[in-house]
Order: C-alpha cells, then sequence, then structure tokens
C-alpha cells in the first residue's frame, strides 16, 4: 500500500517533463511521487518560453519525439484547463537573402519526407502572416504544427492531474538501493522515499543527480535570456524567426550565438529571443546580450523599435553533446531511469518523454524507436 514514505515510481524533478513522466506513469496504474528541491516548474520549465516546435527539427530521432509530442500536446489541451494558453498558431521561418531561402527549401523538403507540413511563403506574401514584419526579406516557410504553451502554467497543471503525491522543497541526496545495486528509493532532506523505480528527470541538474546514483550523465547547462515587452496588441501572430536560428541550436558551440527569435503571447507582451552559450550556471545579467536580442528583434520587426521591454529573464537549457535527451533505463542501475537532457524542446518534448516512460515501466512497446535516446550512449565516453 503506497504511504507518504512509499511509492512504486519515484520522478525526481518537477517541471514539466517530470510532470509527463508521473502523468502518463499514474494513467499506467503506478503510484507516483514527484520531488524536487525547488517548487514546481521552478527551474528551466519556468524560464522557457513555452515553444512546441516541429520547424527546427532535421529528419531524425529528434523529429520524430517532436511529432508524437505535438499531436499528445493537442490531447492534453482537451483536457486540462485553458489557463495554459495552449495555441496552435504556427511558425514562420524568414531568410533575408536569396541564399538562406535555398538553405530553407532543402530543409523543408527533407522535413515533408519526414511528415512535416511546411509551406513556402514567397517575399511578396510575407505580410498577409506578418503585417510588421520588415521588408526586403527574401521568403519564407509556415509550419502550422508548431504551437505554443505558457510553460509553468502547463506543467503545474500537468502534475496536477497526474494525481501524484508532490514534495517539493526537498533536495534528493542520495540514491538507496538493493543488494545488487538496484534501486529502492531516494534519501531526501526531510528522509527516505522507498520506490523500486526512479526518473531522472531534474533537467539541468539531471548529472548531478546520475553522479548521486553512480553513473555517468554529461548534461551541462547552456544559458539563454529572454526579453519581455510591455503588453501589446497582437502584433506578432506566430512564432517567428530567421534560418540562422536551427543552425544555432544544433551547435555545440561553449561561445554566445544569438539570433532572432520572435512571438506574441495571449497575455499581450512579446518573448524575444534569442541566446545560447555555456557559462556554467552564471546568472549574471548580460547587457551585451540584451542589446544583441533586441538589435536582432527590431531588425525583422522595425515595429518594436519604440516599445519598452518590460523585464528581462534567464533560464539554462540542459545540453548534452549529441543534442539528444537522455530517455530509458540506465544501463548500470536496474530501476533508474533517464528522462532529461532536452536542451531548449524539453517543452515540446515532454508528453513523447512521458509516454516512453511510461511504456518501458509497464514492460511494453515504446510509441516510436528509442535506440538513439538510451542513456548507455555515454557510458564508452565516460
Amino acid at each position: 500500500m503506497p504511504s507518504r514514505n512509499s511509492s512504486d515510481l519515484v520522478v525526481v524533478g518537477a517541471g514539466v517533463v517530470g510532470a509527463a513522466c508521473a502523468y502518463y506513469a499514474t494513467r499506467s496504474g503506478l503510484s507516483v511521487t514527484v520531488i524536487d528541491r525547488g517548487c514546481v516548474a521552478g527551474g528551466t520549465t519556468g524560464a522557457g518560453e513555452g515553444n512546441l516546435l516541429v520547424s527546427d527539427k532535421a529528419p531524425g530521432p529528434e523529429l520524430d519525439l517532436a511529432l508524437l509530442s505535438t499531436r499528445l500536446w493537442r490531447e492534453l489541451a482537451g483536457l486540462l484547463p485553458s489557463r495554459i494558453e495552449y495555441e496552435a498558431k504556427g511558425g514562420l521561418v524568414v531568410a533575408p537573402g536569396g541564399t538562406g531561402m535555398d538553405a530553407l527549401r532543402d530543409f523543408a523538403a527533407a522535413q515533408r519526407r519526414a511528415g512535416v507540413t511546411a509551406q513556402e511563403v514567397p517575399p511578396g506574401r510575407l505580410n498577409e502572416l506578418e503585417p510588421h514584419l520588415a521588408p526586403g526579406l527574401a521568403g519564407g516557410f509556415h509550419y502550422p504544427q508548431d504551437a505554443q504553451v505558457q510553460p509553468a502554467l502547463a506543467g503545474a497543471h500537468l502534475l496536477r492531474a497526474s494525481g501524484a503525491r508532490v514534495r517539493t522543497g526537498e533536495e534528493v541526496t542520495g540514491i538507496l538501493t538493493g543488494a545488487n545495486g538496484e534501486v529502492r528509493g531516494v534519501r531526501t532532506s526531510a528522509g527516505a522515499v522507498h520506490a523500486p523505480y526512479l526518473v531522472n528527470a531534474a533537467g539541468t541538474w539531471g548529472g548531478e543527480l546520475a553522479r548521486l546514483a553512480g553513473v555517468h550523465l554529461p548534461v551541462l547547462p547552456r544559458r539563454g535570456f529572454v526579453l519581455v515587452t510591455e503588453p501589446l496588441p497582437r502584433v506578432v501572430r506566430h512564432k517567428v524567426y530567421a534560418a540562422d536560428y536551427v543552425a544555432d541550436v544544433a551547435s555545440g558551440s561553449a561561445a554566445l550565438q544569438t539570433s532572432p527569435v520572435v512571438e506574441g503571447t495571449p497575455a499581450g507582451p512579446v518573448l524575444i529571443g534569442a541566446s545560447r552559450e555555456r557559462v556554467g550556471f552564471d546568472r549574471t545579467l548580460s547587457v551585451e546580450v540584451l542589446r544583441r536580442l533586441a538589435a536582432r528583434a527590431t531588425a525583422l520587426f522595425p515595429v518594436l523599435a519604440g516599445v519598452r521591454a518590460m523585464r528581462t529573464y534567464a533560464g539554462f537549457r540542459p545540453y548534452l553533446p549529441d543534442h539528444l535527451p537522455a530517455i530509458g533505463p540506465d544501463p548500470d542501475v536496474p530501476g533508474l531511469l533517464h528522462a532529461c537532457g532536452h536542451e531548449g524542446a524539453g517543452i515540446g518534448l515532454a508528453p513523447a518523454t512521458g509516454l516512453i516512460v511510461a511504456r518501458l515501466l509497464a514492460g511494453g512497446e515504446p510509441p516510436l524507436d528509442v535506440g538513439a535516446f538510451s542513456p548507455a550512449r555515454f557510458r564508452a565516453a565516460a
């Protein structure tokens, strides 16, 4: 009989990925306890923009995961309260010149073969989709499958809908194991919680939790800033970004990278990104990053030049070297599963990740091939 100190499954991490793991696990009949040293959605989830994207992913395992998650988010949007601000608003990727447009055509053609809807938009029709776009762009592609949620609300409501027991403000300080090294629960700052299964959904801190279990998972923080404008009429209708954003997402560089990403929200503020740099867990405000973000956003949408920035915030994407999340059982610790390392795509990929974890825990077939996400791929390099 489950109690406050025992469950079938402990999930470490109360962000949207942990919430999705809890949601689908409880629906498969498991009792679940979710533990977080902070608050619900208090880490990477709360610092995200809520993007649910297929537009920025090349054909391969991550795109397959995104397409599945796109379908699952649509289902969840019908079940969770409207306050999660789910918007199937679509994305628009634009190219400043002919060379960039040729690259977008090749990219979109490969995506279409993988099941993505990508519609070319000639330069003369860009303003039909986004009336305030700067003139002179070479064209773009519209991705109607792209969507958005308010990430903290989505994570919180998904976790509440799971029915899992939630313990916040408790730091996991150790992994309890049996005679053969198998998981028997966790030790926290408030005592032990016993369970035969443990899911590492600790996001950027997933590598630290793995180390507590005595295993290697090379998760690193990748910092990003977001500018938030004052509330406005809906001057930006889609998620709009320049073609070089795709290259930045795929880059492994530790250096600062910025590319214009602009989107409106139902509440009125416009969100402006995106930056990427590996500087550890340094939250120091970077005026240079904010200057670049503002300059690139106003070049794309000149109307924003006279708009006030209301605030800015920083977050840390959980980066793995091959840009794929770790999803599945640990090869060395029976009962330990990983669900972290999604970098900037965790909100979009959360439902598929949770469904995979639940299927694996139940001994069933996962909904897609998960071989590319296996945590075992990092052990040879450890």
